[in-house]
């Protein structure tokens, strides 16, 4: 969807619209009973919201194509995640209130766990609390680095948020993160002859880190991604006429709202902190964009039943949602996160769009293989939802004469 042309569209109403992100809530059948982590949750308030909404398995980016945290909320707010890009490094930026400047750079970073060889056995040093990560940070700020100023900021448990200042820096660089357990951390290498300075700033900064890390238990060294400097994109109220807010507890997925104009709603870190934030501030926005992280990480840590329970402990604040009575609800995730693979996948995500003007299906249990046979179809794109979101909220104008 152009934006230009959903923006002449547009029109003022007072309806209220809830998007509902479980965060890597597709998953793959496991082998005992073939089914997925959503089918095994005992769901029954999302089962009974898609008997009266019209369901399909949505496409974040593109058939085939695995998409980061990034690009799958993206699509999900309307957004082309292909023509829309941002790095991971300036979303965990911003989501912690950092005062981004146009030239820095940002790289998002994980203390890791590496062993005698060099090689990666814990991409996440064992989810070290973020007290630890705080003191760790600390320790860094002791290196210096010629040429160029530098931060280094807590963002949660192993995540930490590197900004770099200085002339002539391009975020034209691989990530360091090798993606998998048994493999060195990858050499800083840029894609293209202006990364030069900063390929040399990087590797400085990585080898002095190195160096003050060896000693620790878990946390001996670390991995960066996502390196990116701040857009300047049209917001989601300058094109869809939305006051939006955003109920997050993570702050990567803070930032990315707070870089499309949302307010940021500070919320505990309980699934039921954030639907109580919602209840509290119903009045004050007609968008709510409402995160939930942790069925993500009990996916990307192969914990089946953990991710089963997450859910399920969603599906327990429905009545909550709807007592509110939104105009339109619509439950989905920015991705598949499957346990057996213990990573982002390039599966389709089940999704539900409730509102008293849709065409309800035949779906019957919000799942997979119920979610396939829905009106939104097995590969509906993500980035269309926005769009019949608002129509289905009165508004958007008619289209032609």
């Amino acid at each position: 969807m152009d934006l230009d042309f959903i923006k002449k569209l547009t029109k003022p109403s007072d309806t209220k619209i809830v998007l509902l992100v479980m965060d890597g809530l597709g998953g793959l059948p496991r082998k005992q009973d073939n089914l997925t982590e959503l089918e095994a949750a005992r769901t029954p308030f999302l089962d009974s919201l898609a008997t009266k909404s019209i369901c399909g398995l949505q496409q974040p980016v593109a058939s085939g194509i695995t998409p980061g945290s990034g690009p799958g909320h993206l699509s999900l707010f309307g957004y082309n995640p292909i023509k829309y890009q941002v790095g991971r490094g300036v979303l965990s930026a911003i989501g912690i209130n950092f005062d981004l400047k146009s030239n820095d750079l940002a790289a998002r970073g994980n203390f890791c766990t590496v062993d005698n060889n060099g090689l990666v056995v814990d991409r996440r040093a064992g989810r070290i609390p973020t007290e630890k990560n705080k003191e760790l940070c600390n320790i860094l700020r002791n290196i210096e680095i010629p040429d160029v100023e530098f931060f280094i900021e807590t963002v949660k448990e192993y995540r930490f948020s590197l900004v770099l200042r200085g002339e002539g820096l391009s975020g034209n660089l691989i990530d360091t993160d090798p993606q998998m357990l048994g493999k060195k951390p990858l050499q800083p290498k840029g894609l293209s002859p202006e990364t030069e300075k900063t390929v040399r700033i990087v590797s400085n900064f990585i080898e002095q880190t190195s160096e003050l890390l060896k000693d620790q238990d878990l946390a001996n060294m670390v991995l960066l991604r996502g390196f990116s400097k701040k857009s300047n994109w049209p917001t989601m109220k300058d094109v869809f006429g939305l006051n939006c807010a955003a109920i997050a507890a993570y702050p990567m997925y803070r930032g990315l709202a707070k870089l499309l104009g949302m307010g940021i709603l500070e919320t505990g870190q309980e699934v039921k902190d954030e639907f109580n934030t919602l209840s509290d501030n119903w009045s004050k926005y007609d968008f709510f964009y409402l995160h939930i992280k942790k069925s993500d990480s009990a996916g990307e840590d192969g914990n089946f039943d953990e991710k089963v329970a997450r859910i399920e402990e969603v599906d327990e604040q429905i009545p909550r949602l709807l007592d509110l009575y939104p105009d339109v609800v619509i439950v989905t995730g920015d991705h598949s996160t499957p346990s057996l693979m213990k990573y982002h996948s390039w599966h389709p995500v089940p999704v539900l769009l409730y509102s008293k003007y849709c065409r309800a299906d035949r779906v019957e249990k919000f799942g997979e293989r119920a979610c396939i046979t829905g009106g939104l179809g097995p590969r509906f794109l993500a980035e269309d939802l926005l769009p019949l979101a608002l129509a289905n909220a009165k508004r958007l104008e008619k289209f032609g004469a």
